[in-house]
């Protein structure tokens, strides 16, 4: 289990609200800011805010959190900052968003001015799933699910890519050797950025006084270089420090290259190195490696999951792997970073993270993994047949009888017909009792018993004097309509519950 606790900035979070954090960032220049995401998909942060990067609308610090509202419910699963700071995150339909600092238009959206709140980075992306943002101090890049990269902001250096080094504004793909290439994962370091083809190959661009480019040279790059050092060698991950950079290989082996003044390039020395050297990792096998931006710290973690670390470790230059105590890479930046900040967005894996009742509750109406949608009012309502056989006879019947993955209803509003819907998959109704006497026909209607009665109480419970005169209108309406069987059994169900 990932303790997001070793991350101060969240000591003041009560721990009831600690267990509910499924994603988290923590970033800032004294790992004083944070964002986190809850098992009900709602986004929250707290921190010093400067230059609005919490995304409030303000400029406000705030010890205690506060709701990212634009952000909730948006499924996260790509976020990245910069030194700024500015944030940049993918969500599950491969949205873009973007906040904070943006001097040198880092947020994408053709301006300077600073973004108080999360907002949507469309120019170029329309049309794209992005599924991996990366940020370096001030330029950002995004991986689309077609193997593109696209990149904007601070390009001083060279590390949009565009073959110059003026700044851009807006996202603009990053073409030059990468074309006609699937691009797989992607990172940046301060003032570069890396990027890893489906062959293996690995590509680098931007900042290389330090060698952080491996191409066995320091100069800068303002398109994409192969590293001809890797040829033969399938690298599957790259992570980048400060000013060095990490391999991964399908083999388990890690190279490092680049700025070497805390040892972080693992060799036993402080010597830069221009080429991919290989680390001696004692013949573990490596499955992952990790390092960010803001330091000069390395991690990696192997495959019996223990995680080593090396660099500049709380002041320290450790110039060789040290075996931790630790089982996530996130400990490593969470205990031993400059500043303590995550090196990628955090997931916290807790024993209680998610119960069956809380997964039912959060695949109701997502379209990701859903196989049939109702269609009512106009609106669509997105479920899962086998859930629904299992849940109520009425379906069972309906779903052995069709094929159909889109089904219209008619007889009952969008409201009522998404209420029935989702006490199907949580077991529990969330309505005023006004719309809970829609509900209470349409349970009838189905012969569904329980929920005929949690309608009941529910209006029960609602009664006041405000809408006692509608409550019972509804419910002689109901009666008058004896044509229909079910509005007449709902019409005598409402009239005993308000005697």
């Amino acid at each position: 289990m990932l303790d997001v606790g070793k991350w101060p900035v969240f000591a003041l979070l009560p721990p009831e609200e600690l267990r509910l954090i499924r994603q988290a960032c923590v970033f800032g220049s004294a790992a004083n800011e944070a964002i986190y995401v809850t098992v009900n998909d709602e986004v929250f942060a707290l921190g010093t805010n400067c230059s609005g990067c919490l995304g409030l609308g303000d400029t406000q610090s705030t010890i205690e959190s506060r709701r990212i509202d634009i952000l909730c419910g948006k499924k996260i699963v790509s976020l990245s900052y910069g030194t700024g700071p500015h944030l940049v995150l993918a969500t599950a339909d491969g949205e873009v968003y973007a906040w904070g600092h943006n001097g040198y238009s880092q947020l994408g959206n053709g301006t300077t001015n600073h973004g108080l709140t999360p907002a949507l980075v469309s120019t170029n992306l329309i049309n794209k799933r992005v599924t991996e943002v990366a940020c370096g101090s001030h330029h950002t890049i995004a991986l689309t699910t077609d193997g593109e990269v696209y990149a904007w902001g601070y390009n001083n250096s060279g590390q949009v890519g565009s073959g110059s080094t003026a700044n851009q504004p807006t996202p603009r793909r990053v073409s030059s050797c990468l074309q006609n290439k699937v691009v797989v994962n992607i990172a940046c370091g301060q003032l570069c950025s890396m990027a890893v083809l489906d062959n293996g190959e690995t590509y680098g661009w931007g900042y290389n006084c330090n060698g952080q480019l491996g191409l066995g040279n320091n100069a800068n790059q303002q398109t994409p270089c192969r590293i001809a050092a890797l040829q033969g060698t399938n690298i599957v991950q790259v992570a980048c420090g400060y000013a060095h950079t990490l391999a991964l290989t399908d083999e388990g082996f890690v190279y490092s290259w680049g700025a070497n003044s805390y040892g972080q390039l693992g060799t036993g020395n402080k010597s830069n190195q221009a080429l991919p050297t290989l680390i001696n990792m004692d013949k573990e096998r490596m499955v992952e490696v990790a390092a960010c931006h803001t330091s000069h710290t390395s991690a990696a973690k192997t495959q019996s999951g223990q995680v080593l670390m090396w660099g500049q470790c709380r002041g320290q230059a450790v110039a060789y792997p040290h075996l931790t105590h630790f089982t996530s890479t996130d400990d490593v930046f969470a205990c031993f970073a400059t500043p303590a900040v995550t090196w990628h967005l955090l997931s916290v894996d807790g024993d209680d993270y998610l119960t069956v009742a809380q997964s039912l509750k959060q695949e109701f109406d997502s379209p990701e993994i859903s196989d049939l949608k109702f269609l009512v009012d106009g609106k669509c309502i997105h479920v899962h047949k086998a859930l629904l056989k299992i849940r109520c006879e009425h379906f069972r019947a309906l779903l052995n009888e069709t094929d159909e993955e889109t089904i219209e209803v008619h007889q009952f509003s969008y409201m009522v017909y998404r209420a029935f819907l989702e006490y199907l998959y949580t077991d529990t109704i969330n309505l005023p009792p006004e719309d809970a006497i829609g509900l209470l026909d349409l349970a009838t209607y189905y012969r569904e018993s329980r929920l005929k009665r949690l309608c009941q109480e529910t209006i029960k419970r609602g009664i006041t004097e405000e809408n006692a005169v509608t409550l019972l209108s509804a419910a002689v309406k109901y009666e008058a309509r004896s044509t229909n069987s079910s509005c007449a059994g709902t019409g005598g169900v409402l009239l005993q519950v308000l005697r």
